[in-house]
């Protein structure tokens, strides 16, 4: 055996045999299709809400979630916009061509800086019908932006890896053209097309930074009125940036979990982020699993600045696992070194790439409670849910649907304490 190979078996460590022991049909359960909430409540904070604390589970309603934290609670919330990010392209042949957008490219990978790029911009995307459309092909179109017509071209820019060039004729940023082309994606196994209903009600009241391609859900059920609320009670808010892509959707294929293909999200913190977690390391609530794997990353950047390893922001998926808790800082002293590094570079945020993989086993740093809607059977999120709560997952999800809860995006809420 060569010497490489000697290292990495003899680095093959006990988190690693325990997740490769993980068997994924132990996370999964029956969800009947009508149990699937396919329109959201009129009125957002007339949703359920599950409240599990210390193995004891109680049923309420989202208006009283102020009730159930405590006056010194830190919420979090994630405040991405989702954009119309799917359209269609009729060929002269009447193919249809689907193009959902997924990741900037060119000229630049940052989201919020490729909303505002104009006259032409390279996107990763979904391509539905690809057979249809040949490599050489250019598809065309002519739409409206504030009352100008607008010629947009999209050809191939890497066939293989599905990255397509997007040309327009006018000084207009992307964001506008975006706006006027598509329309808002819904999760797939809502199975209908987007109403126009759909372009509030899948976005939550506080969106603000446009990028993403799917709502961060846990957040639809907050209104102004649940705002005031918290308010009064001195429960605080913060927020930050994770751009929700299309892979949140993705179902794991392959026997060992490890092996799953962990989709890269951005994430964006800003300098007033970081001192609220500063002041709350012992209070802190993520409203969605998003605002959980942002903040968890946030922390293992914080490791990687502490350990001199590097000033980049990117958290492989299974970055966290192999560590021994004596050889990591605590929360405060994590945030402290970004806190100087961003002090050092003078810098107001910063922006990072993560494929945090949470699975049982995963030790939480930041997050002490989990605000969260019920998930896919057999998904990711099934996944980080267990590693939050353990086993007791299961019986908090044989309670929601005894007690009738409508499940995913559209559906009812839960509040999640760790143990």
């Amino acid at each position: 055996m060569e010497e490489s190979n000697l290292q990495e078996a003899s680095m093959k460590s006990d988190w690693l045999s325990d997740a490769e022991s993980i068997r994924l049909e132990e996370f999964t359960y029956n969800l009947p299709d009508e149990r699937i909430a396919r329109y959201p409540l009129e009125k957002r904070d007339e949703s359920r809400l599950l409240v599990y604390k210390n193995g004891l589970i109680q049923h309420r309603h989202f208006f009283e979630l102020a009730e159930n934290l405590p006056a010194e609670t830190l919420l979090v919330f994630n405040d991405t916009k989702v954009i119309p990010a799917r359209a269609y392209f009729r060929k002269e042949t009447g193919a249809v061509i689907e193009i959902l957008l997924l990741h900037p490219e060119l000229p630049s990978r940052i989201i919020n800086d490729a909303m505002l790029v104009k006259h032409s911009c390279v996107w990763e995307c979904m391509i539905g019908n690809k057979k249809r459309w040949k490599i050489k092909d250019a598809l065309s179109t002519e739409i409206q932006v504030n009352g100008e017509a607008v010629h947009l071209e999209i050809t191939y820019a890497d066939y293989e890896r599905n990255h397509v060039n997007l040309s327009w004729d006018k000084d207009i940023v992307f964001l506008d053209i975006v706006k006027a082309l598509g329309e808002i994606p819904l999760p797939p196994y809502l199975n209908r097309d987007t109403e126009e209903r759909d372009v509030s009600s899948y976005q939550t009241v506080y969106a603000n930074q446009d990028g993403a391609v799917a709502a961060p859900t846990a957040g639809l059920h907050f209104t102004e009125n649940v705002f005031e609320t918290l308010k009064s009670k001195g429960i605080r808010k913060s927020f930050l940036t994770l751009h929700v892509g299309a892979g949140t959707f993705q179902p794991i294929k392959v026997d060992s979990v490890t092996e799953h293909r962990m989709h890269s999200e951005q994430v964006v913190f800003s300098r007033d982020l970081i001192q609220d977690l500063l002041k709350s390391t012992d209070h802190i609530v993520a409203v969605g699993t998003t605002s959980l794997r942002s903040l968890e990353s946030l922390y293992w950047f914080g490791v990687k600045l502490f350990r001199n390893e590097t000033t980049g922001f990117h958290i492989e998926k299974l970055y966290p696992y192999p560590f021994e808790d004596n050889e990591l800082p605590s929360a405060a002293e994590s945030l402290t070194a970004i806190a100087d590094y961003m002090n050092a570079e003078k810098l107001d945020s910063i922006t990072g790439e993560t494929e945090i993989f949470i699975f049982p086993g995963y030790k939480f740093r930041l997050c002490k409670g989990l605000v969260t809607n019920y998930h896919q059977p057999g998904s990711t999120l099934i996944l980080l849910v267990a590693a939050f709560v353990g086993n007791d997952w299961k019986r908090i999800y044989s309670e929601a649907m005894a007690q009738d809860y409508r499940f995913l995006s559209y559906g009812d809420s839960s509040l999640l304490w760790r143990p």
